[in-house]
């Protein structure tokens, strides 16, 4: 409680000036929104000139995507501070308060005017921070799934008997024939449906069965007339391929995943310092608003 000379207190004596002003808070943010899409219209001319269609011409995708990454955060802290500064130089100074409560407005008006212009940036930007958080998730569940669609692709290929690879694959086993050269050489569609499902689901349970294997030898056999030695090793080489293409999808995935988490930290530890470059610079611009030298030669 505080008492006046006239030994009446401030109790129950509310000021009617309002300490949220919208004016600067709006004002400040608008100016930042504008420069940080001017500065990353500007970036993004100067980052198309680093690239080329022309293999070995221009810089390099990691340092394209670095340069554009250090730009951003730039671009933010320049706005941020910017549009602070205006928000706390152009409000209108308090009377009757005390200094630290006038800090803690300024301070307060400043990441007002920060998370203004973040909601319209991002809003002008549409989805591309949704994007950017959900490109590692999507990334996983598309690896994840591709051996699934794939499969499903191969058996919906070998006919409208088959639209599943678990059933097409059951039903391929009752319906096996004993003799593989006949089959192989009589029922070519078939045969080779038959093959694409097997290695399909070989590559999305990480194996295929021996009783497989040799399956699909001896088909090899009967189709390349090769001998059974050769058309053996002909397999288990496809096999290795199909199974170092199914890792190197993994591997792509997550380095993708990485990549987005990564991002995504960085980003909103770049957003923190933004908003509290835009506060001290709201609280600079304000100390000097209320400056009496300031105020003197105004």
């Amino acid at each position: 409680m505080t008492t006046y000379s006239t030994e009446a207190s401030d109790v129950g004596v509310e000021s009617n000036v309002p300490a949220l002003a919208w004016g600067p808070v709006i004002g400040g943010a608008t100016a930042a929104s504008a420069v940080t899409l001017i500065l990353l219209l500007l970036g993004s001319g100067v980052g198309l000139t680093m690239v080329s269609p022309w293999s070995g011409e221009g810089a390099s995708f990691t340092a394209v995507s670095i340069t554009a990454a250090i730009w951003f955060v730039v671009v933010q802290w320049l706005a941020s501070a910017l549009g602070g500064y205006l928000t706390g130089r152009l409000r209108t100074k308090w009377a009757g308060v005390h200094t630290d409560e006038v800090f803690f407005r300024d301070t307060a008006h400043g990441f007002l005017s920060w998370a203004l212009a973040t909601v319209v940036v991002a809003g002008l930007a549409g989805s591309a921070f949704t994007s950017l958080a959900g490109t590692g998730v999507q990334a996983v569940s598309s690896a994840a799934t591709t051996a699934g669609a794939g499969a499903a692709t191969a058996a919906a290929a070998g006919g409208a008997d088959t639209p599943d690879l678990a059933t097409g694959y059951f039903t391929d086993l009752l319906l096996r024939p004993q003799d593989v050269t006949s089959r192989a050489q009589t029922d070519d569609a078939a045969a080779t449906a038959e093959v694409s499902r097997i290695l399909m689901r070989g590559a999305v349970n990480g194996e295929v069965p021996q009783a497989d294997r040799s399956y699909i030898a001896a088909i090899v056999a009967s189709r390349a007339g090769v001998t059974p030695d050769e058309a053996r090793a002909r397999v288990d080489q496809v096999l290795q391929q199909v199974e170092e293409a199914k890792n190197t999808a993994l591997d792509a995935a997550n380095d993708a995943r990485k990549s987005a988490a990564t991002a995504a930290l960085l980003g909103a530890l770049s957003l923190l310092v933004g908003a509290f470059v835009a506060s001290a610079a709201a609280a600079l611009g304000g100390r000097q608003r209320d400056d009496e030298s300031t105020i003197l030669r105004t």
